[in-house]
C-alpha cells in the first residue's frame, strides 16, 4: 500500500477520493456501478455501499431510479471554499477585473495540478459571454495558454513522454514539438495558444512566478476574428503590465499558509 509522508494510506479514504474524482471528471454523464466497479477495480457490493454513504452525505447524488450516479452538491460547496480561503486567488482577481476592462476580452487565472491546470478564476469577454463558466474545470496542460506558460518554467525533462491527447488539429501531440514551443515560450516571456485548445480562440499565456517553480498563470482569450497584429501587441503589453502588477503586490513565497 502507497505511503505518503511516511504514514500508509488509508483504503476507505482513498477509494472515496477516487469515486469522486471519476465522477466529477466525467461532468454530465453519470455513471452506473458496474462502470464505477469496474474502473476502480472494486467489487460491486463494497461500491454499492460507499455511493449510498456518499449519497446521504450529499458528495453523490443519483437518479429516480437509483441507478445512475453523479457528483453532488457539496462538492461545490467545498470547492467554492477552496477559492474563497487561497489567499493568492484573493488577491489576483482585482487584476483580472483590471485586465477585463482594459482588453474586454476573456481573462483566467488557472493553477498546474499534475498535467493538468485548473481554472480558479475566469472574467469574462464583453463581446461573448460563456453560457457555462470554466472555473473548476480541467485542461491537460499541453493544450491551452496557461498550462504552456507554466510548463515553461520547468525543465524539458518533466514533460510526459507522449503521444498527447489532441483537442483541435493544432494541438501539440509529440513531446518535441512542445519542447520546441516552450522554448520560444521562455524566450518570449510569454505563451501563445493559436486555436490548439479551441477552434478560433487565441490565447496569451503569463506565468505568475510568486512561487518557483510557478504554479498559477493568467491568460487573455481572443477570438480569432477580432485579432489584428495590433491587437495581439496590445493584449501582450496589457497582460504583461497585469502580470508584473500582481507578482509586486504578491511577494515571493507570499501568502499567510504555504500549502503544499
Amino acid at each position: 500500500m502507497p505511503e505518503t509522508g511516511g504514514v500508509r494510506e488509508v483504503k476507505s479514504a482513498a477509494r472515496t477520493t477516487e469515486v469522486l474524482e471519476l465522477l466529477a471528471a466525467r461532468g454530465d454523464r453519470p455513471a452506473r456501478l458496474q462502470e464505477l466497479a469496474e474502473t476502480l477495480e472494486v467489487p460491486r457490493s463494497s461500491m454499492y455501499a460507499l455511493l449510498q454513504t456518499l449519497i446521504a452525505r450529499g458528495w453523490v447524488r443519483t437518479d429516480v431510479t437509483g441507478s445512475l450516479y453523479g457528483i453532488g452538491i457539496r462538492a461545490l460547496l467545498t470547492g467554492t471554499g477552496y477559492l474563497d480561503s487561497d489567499p493568492r486567488v484573493q488577491a489576483v482577481r482585482p487584476y483580472l477585473d483590471e485586465a477585463s476592462d482594459a482588453l474586454g476580452e476573456t481573462i483566467h487565472m488557472g493553477r498546474l495540478d499534475g498535467r493538468d491546470v485548473a481554472y480558479l478564476a475566469t472574467r469574462e469577454s464583453h463581446e461573448y459571454l460563456r453560457t457555462i463558466s470554466r472555473v473548476g474545470r480541467r485542461l491537460p496542460a499541453h493544450v491551452g495558454a496557461l498550462g504552456k506558460a507554466l510548463l515553461a518554467e520547468r525543465p524539458d525533462g518533466e514533460l510526459p513522454e507522449g503521444p498527447y491527447e489532441a483537442a483541435t488539429p493544432n494541438t501539440h501531440t509529440t513531446r518535441e514539438s512542445l519542447a520546441a514551443d516552450l522554448a520560444g515560450v521562455r524566450e518570449r516571456g510569454h505563451s501563445v495558444d493559436r486555436e490548439e485548445g479551441v477552434p478560433g480562440i487565441v490565447g496569451f499565456g503569463f506565468a505568475l512566478r510568486y512561487d518557483s517553480p510557478a504554479r498559477d498563470a493568467i491568460s487573455c482569450s481572443v477570438p480569432v476574428a477580432r485579432l489584428t497584429p495590433e491587437r495581439e501587441e496590445r493584449i501582450i503589453a496589457v497582460m504583461r503590465e497585469i502580470r508584473t502588477k500582481v507578482e509586486t503586490a504578491i511577494p515571493a513565497g507570499g501568502g499567510s499558509v504555504h500549502w503544499r
